[in-house]
C-alpha cells in the first residue's frame, strides 16, 4: 500500500442501516424513538461500522418468511441502494429462514440484535474468560443458522464470522464440529473458573467489603470508577465500554478500605446465550457487600433501564438482602428544574444519591453513604486459626458467626459472616 492510495481504501468503513421494527399490539418497554437511538448507539460500539441511516419501521404484524411485507421490503431495498447500504441491522430476534430470505432480497449481510451484540462482546472482551465467554455464546448461536461472512471488517478487526470473514464465502459447520468446538471451550473455561476460585478464596482472607458498581450500559459506572480508584478503565460514551470486571482496592476518604469491581453494563433484551455465558464475569457482584447502582437520570428510559438492572441482578441470583445504593449519574446533563426536582426526591430517600461522576458533583456525599453502609454490613471472611488458639474458635462459635468450618493439619478454617467491630474485636484477642 502507498502512500498516494485513497484514504478509504484502507480504512473502508462498512455502511450500515439500522432498523427498529414497532410491532403494532407488542408491549413497549420504551418508546421506538428511544429503542432505535440505543439500537444506532450498540452498531456504534463496533469498530469498522458507519451507520448512514436508521429508522423505525411500523409494522401491523410480522411475516414468518419476512418479518415485513413486501411494500415494506420494497421501500427498504430502495434506501439500501440509494446509501450503498452493505450491512443491515435489525433491532430484535431475526430467525434463520428470515435472514436467509432478507438477505436474498436486499442482497446484503444482515445481522440481528443477538448477532451484533455479540459481535460487540468478541471486540470487547479482554480476559482469557472473557474471550472463552463469548466463544461459548457465539457458537451456541451459530448452530441455529448458517453464517454467511462479509469482507469489509476483515481488514480491520477480528470478530466472530458474522461480520467478517474470507469475502463472501458461506460457513457451513455441521453440529458435529460446532459441538466438539462447544465441549472444547467448556472444558478451558472450567480451568479458568477453577482459577478465578482460587484468587476469590485469596481474595475472602483479605477483610475488605466488596463494593460493586452496576447498572444500564454507558450509565457511567467506569467513569465513577476512574473517580473514586485512580484507575485507568476504559470510560467512553460507547455502549458496552467495560466487558469484563475491574477490580482495584480503594481507600475511601475517611479511611474505609474497599475492593471495588466494575462491570459489565446491563442492556434490555440480553440475548440469553450471554446472560448465562457472562453469569462467572458477573460473580464478583454475587459476592459484593454492597452494590452501587449507577443510573442515568438524563436518559429518557431511566426508569425502564432501572428495571432492566434489577431484573438481571435477580435472574443472576444476587441475594435481596445484600444493601443498594441508587446513584442517579450524569446530573450535570440535567436542565436546571430537573435537576432541582430529582435533588429534592434524594433528599428524601435513604438509598438514592444525585451525582455527576464526570464533574464530581455528589461523590463526597456517595463515599459517606456508602461508609454508612458497609459499618453495619456482615460479610464473609475466611479465618484461618492454629490448635493452640482454641478461645478465638470459641469465641467465634459463641457469638454465632461460623457458616462453615474444616479442621486442617495445623488447625481450623472457618468461613465466617461478621461486622467490621467483630472483625476487630477478633483481631484484639
Amino acid at each position: 500500500m502507498t502512500d498516494h492510495e485513497p484514504q478509504d481504501r484502507r480504512t473502508k468503513p462498512t455502511r450500515a442501516l439500522v432498523l427498529h421494527p414497532d410491532i403494532r399490539g407488542a408491549e413497549r418497554r420504551k418508546e421506538p424513538i428511544h429503542a432505535l437511538d440505543e439500537a444506532v448507539a450498540l452498531a456504534a460500539a463496533l469498530p469498522g461500522l458507519d451507520v448512514v441511516e436508521a429508522d423505525v419501521v411500523p409494522l401491523r404484524e410480522v411475516r414468518p418468511a419476512t418479518i415485513f411485507g413486501t411494500g415494506k421490503m420494497d421501500e427498504i431495498k430502495t434506501t439500501i441502494e440509494a446509501r450503498e447500504v452493505e450491512l443491515v441491522l435489525i433491532d430484535g430476534p431475526v430467525t434463520p429462514v428470515q435472514q436467509r430470505n432478507l438477505e436474498d432480497a436486499w442482497k446484503v449481510k444482515l445481522l440481528d440484535r443477538t448477532g451484533l451484540i455479540l459481535e460487540i462482546f468478541a471486540d470487547r472482551a479482554a480476559t482469557r474468560e472473557g474471550v472463552l465467554q463469548v466463544e461459548l455464546a457465539a457458537l451456541s448461536y451459530q448452530r441455529t443458522r448458517l453464517v454467511r461472512a462479509w469482507t469489509h471488517l476483515e481488514r480491520q478487526r477480528g470478530g466472530l464470522g458474522f461480520v467478517g470473514g474470507p469475502g463472501e464465502t458461506q460457513i457451513e459447520a455441521d453440529r458435529r464440529a460446532l459441538d466438539e468446538a462447544i465441549t472444547r471451550i467448556r472444558r478451558q473455561l472450567e480451568k479458568v473458573t477453577r482459577t478465578r476460585g482460587l484468587h476469590r478464596a485469596a481474595r475472602a482472607k483479605v477483610p475488605f467489603p466488596v463494593v460493586a458498581l452496576v447498572g444500564y450500559t454507558n450509565a457511567g459506572k467506569s467513569t465513577l470508577f476512574n473517580r473514586l480508584t485512580g484507575a485507568e478503565v476504559m470510560a467512553e460514551d460507547m455502549l458496552f465500554a467495560t466487558l469484563d470486571p475491574t477490580m482495584r482496592g480503594v481507600t475511601l476518604e475517611g479511611g474505609t478500605r474497599v475492593i471495588l469491581s466494575d462491570t459489565v453494563g446491563f442492556i434490555s433484551d440480553l440475548p440469553t446465550q450471554l446472560v448465562a455465558a457472562f453469569r462467572a464475569t458477573l460473580e464478583e457482584v454475587l459476592a459484593a457487600d454492597l452494590i452501587l447502582h449507577v443510573r442515568d437520570v438524563a436518559h429518557p428510559d431511566t426508569d425502564s433501564q432501572a428495571e432492566d438492572v434489577d431484573t438481571i441482578l435477580g435472574d443472576l441470583g444476587v441475594p435481596e438482602d445484600v444493601p443498594r445504593i441508587e446513584l442517579w449519574n450524569k446530573a450535570d446533563m440535567l436542565p436546571e428544574d430537573a435537576r432541582a426536582a430529582l435533588e429534592a426526591i434524594a433528599d428524601r430517600s435513604e438509598d438514592a444519591l444525585l451525582i455527576s461522576a464526570l464533574d464530581g458533583t455528589g461523590v463526597t456525599e456517595a463515599v459517606d453513604a456508602i461508609t454508612a453502609q458497609l459499618e453495619g454490613v456482615r460479610r464473609r471472611q475466611t479465618v484461618d486459626i492454629p490448635f493452640s488458639e482454641g478461645r478465638r474458635r470459641a469465641w467465634l462459635h459463641e457469638r454465632d458467626v461460623i457458616e462453615a468450618e474444616r479442621e486442617t493439619d495445623e488447625g481450623w478454617s472457618l468461613d465466617v459472616r461478621w461486622t467490621d467491630r467483630q472483625r476487630m474485636d477478633f483481631e484484639a484477642l
